[in-house]
């Protein structure tokens, strides 16, 4: 067997045992993101989970002291933000995560330098 098919298998198996480990973690200003969440635009992500299930991941992410509060009152729209405490310049100050027409996405809110 040629040294590169026993790398690729070796390596198709570790990905096999452990998937997690095949989506890599979306840091953006030191700001978590759920796995799989993909960038449309400027500090803006489309993330692959329902609304809830990544509000989920930021309560399990960050703590009671990141506060959170609605800031979207309309028909069809959901949205929270949660504030980060210790922000400091050029890290995450905010996470607006919003819900429309059925897409979750978050957008990071970084604190000027």
């Amino acid at each position: 067997m040629p040294r590169f098919a026993r790398y690729k298998a070796a390596l198709v198996a570790v990905f096999a045992v452990v998937p997690g480990l095949a989506l890599a973690e979306v840091k953006v200003a030191g700001a978590m993101l759920p796995d799989g969440a993909e960038k449309v635009a400027v500090n803006r992500y489309r993330v692959p989970r329902t609304y809830e299930e990544t509000l989920k991941f930021f309560r399990q992410t960050y703590g009671a002291r990141y506060t959170r509060r609605p800031i979207a009152d309309q028909p069809g729209v959901k949205a929270v933000h949660i504030d980060n405490p210790d922000a400091r310049p050029g890290q995450w100050e905010g996470l607006n995560v919003y819900e429309l027409k059925g897409e979750t996405r978050v957008f990071v809110l970084v604190k000027e330098r």
